[in-house]
């Protein structure tokens, strides 16, 4: 399975509609794949496909690394064409960051608890409630399915404050421990 490479934050990818995805194939079983093996190499808990060029509603995610010994486990999963059908309990501020925008994190205010419905990998519908890290992972990845990246959320200031590591990016003045595509001049 090959590491893919990831599109930084500027890169149209990331604002464009994604479309459903209508059956699972060999090649999205690929893409499942590929994306679940780029995430472990990037040190990642999730990655949505549009972060690796493609324009499809699915993310995949493991929240484990991050959770608390008592929390319970699930591994990696993965979402097709998932709609958050509820939120709920207080928004709650964590430290957010995004392969997408390598080495920025910044607090973001997220509702502690969703209910969401989607396809699994072997395409059939779930239902689920999540909260704490696994509720924050997937509004995250879910946000990417959307043209959503967790800077949007940020005050004008904190976005002032973060132009720089920004402007960074875009000339290639970073180097992350896995592969990116940074927008080129176009």
């Amino acid at each position: 399975m090959p590491i893919l490479p990831i599109v930084t934050y500027n890169d149209p990818v990331l604002r464009e509609p994604t479309e459903r995805v209508t059956a699972v194939s060999a090649s999205i079983e690929k893409l499942i794949d590929d994306m679940l093996e780029t995430m472990y190499n990037s040190d990642g808990v999730g990655l949505a496909a549009p972060q690796v060029g493609v324009s499809l509603k699915l993310f995949v995610m493991d929240g484990d690394p991050v959770l608390e010994e008592d929390e319970e486990t699930y591994g990696p999963l993965v979402f097709i064409n998932p709609e958050i059908i509820e939120k709920k309990g207080s928004n709650v501020a964590m430290d957010e960051g995004c392969l997408s925008i390598p080495d920025i994190r910044e607090k973001v205010f997220r509702p502690d608890t969703i209910v969401i419905k989607y396809k699994d990998r072997n395409f059939e519908e779930q239902i689920q409630e999540f909260d704490g890290w696994m509720s924050r992972i997937i509004q995250h990845e879910y946000d990417h399915l959307n043209g959503i990246l967790f800077i949007d959320y940020l005050s004008a200031f904190k976005k002032r404050m973060i132009k720089g590591e920004l402007q960074a990016i875009d000339q290639g003045d970073i180097e992350p421990s896995y592969p990116i595509v940074p927008k080129t001049e176009g």
